[in-house]
C-alpha cells in the first residue's frame, strides 16, 4: 500500500477563476501568482495517483484567512474523498482565529470524516502557536475528535521561495512539548526537527510527531532519509510529494533509489500512515 502524505488540490473554481482568489487572500498571492505555480483539482490528482502507482493520497487544504473560504474548500475535499471510495483522505482547515465558528467547523468536518487539519500555517492565519487560545483549540481538535496536525514548516536556512516564511522550529517545538500525546504531522522533513533528535530530551518530547518528506527532491540530499531513520526511527517519516507542486511519480522514484531496505520503504511509503490514521491496509 503506497500513501501520499500530501498533495493540494482546489475546487475547480479556484483553478478557473485563480485571480480572483488571488485578490482574496494575501498568502494564496504569494504562492500562487505566478501562472507556473500549477492548481489540481481531486480529478487531477487521481490521474496522478494511477500513474505514479499510489493507492491513497492525504489531501490537504490551503490555510485561508478568511473563513468562508475555509468552508467552501473543506466541502469540496470532503465531497470528493467521499466519492474516491476511500483514495483520497481529507485533511481539512479552519481559521483558529474565528473562535467559536472555528470549534463548530472542525466539529462539521470531522463528523463528515475529516482525520486531520492542515496544512496548517499560523504565522500566515494571525496566531500564536507557542501561547494562544488558537493553540488550545487545535490541542482541542486533536483530543476531542481524533485529528492529526499537520504544520508547515520550513527550514531556517537556505535557498528563499514563496512560502518559505512562516511557522519556526522554536515555536513548533514548544507546542509539541506543551501537548503531549497529540498527533503532529511536521512538513517538509519540519524544517530539520528530526536532526535535534539527537538530544535526547527533544526526542523523548517528538515521540508522537510524524515527519513528512513532501518536496524533498528541492530540499535534501537523498541522504536524509538514512540520517532521519537513524535518529527518530523509520516509523516517524511519511511520503509525501507536495503534489501538484512536484509530480508523485518523480518523488516516488527518488524515494526507492535513496538506498532504505525493503522493511524501511513498506513503513515510510505506506505503513506509518496507516497506523497514524487507524486505517487497514487493505491491499493485504
Amino acid at each position: 500500500m503506497i500513501v501520499d502524505f500530501h498533495a493540494h488540490v482546489f475546487p475547480p473554481e479556484v483553478c478557473r477563476r485563480r485571480d480572483d482568489y488571488l485578490r482574496r487572500d494575501p498568502i494564496f498571492r504569494e504562492l500562487y501568482s505566478n501562472p507556473k505555480a500549477s492548481l489540481a483539482t481531486a480529478d487531477d490528482l487521481l490521474a496522478s495517483m494511477d500513474e505514479a502507482g499510489i493507492d491513497k493520497s492525504v489531501v490537504v487544504n490551503f490555510a485561508w484567512q478568511d473563513v468562508a473560504l475555509c468552508r467552501q474548500t473543506n466541502d469540496y475535499i470532503l465531497e470528493s474523498a467521499a466519492a474516491s471510495k476511500g483514495r483520497l483522505l481529507p485533511f481539512c482547515i479552519v481559521q483558529p482565529t474565528a473562535g467559536d465558528e472555528a470549534r463548530a467547523e472542525i466539529e462539521r468536518c470531522a463528523r463528515a470524516g475529516a482525520l486531520g487539519l492542515g496544512e496548517l500555517r499560523p504565522d500566515d492565519q494571525g496566531y500564536d502557536l507557542a501561547a494562544s487560545p488558537e493553540a488550545d483549540l487545535l490541542v482541542w481538535a486533536a483530543k476531542t475528535h481524533g485529528l492529526a496536525l499537520l504544520f508547515h514548516v520550513s527550514e531556517p536556512v537556505g535557498h528563499s521561495y514563496p512560502g518559505k516564511s512562516g511557522l519556526s522550529l522554536k515555536t513548533l517545538y514548544r507546542f509539541i512539548e506543551k501537548a503531549p500525546g497529540v498527533t503532529v504531522v511536521a512538513a517538509h522533513w519540519g524544517g530539520g526537527l528530526p536532526f535535534y533528535g539527537l538530544m535526547p530530551r527533544v526526542k523523548k518530547a517528538l515521540a508522537t510527531t510524524y515527519f513528512d518528506t513532501a518536496a524533498t527532491p528541492l530540499l535534501y540530499d537523498p541522504s536524509v532519509y538514512r540520517h532521519a531513520i537513524d535518529i527518530v526511527g523509520g516509523e516517524r517519516i511519511l511520503f509525501a510529494s507536495d503534489f501538484p507542486f512536484l509530480s508523485q511519480k518523480r518523488c516516488l522514484r527518488e524515494t526507492r533509489k535513496a538506498g532504505l531496505s525493503e522493511q524501511e520503504l513498506r513503513l515510510i511509503l505506506g505503513g506509518n500512515a496507516l497506523r497514524l490514521l487507524g486505517l487497514p491496509d487493505d491491499r493485504r
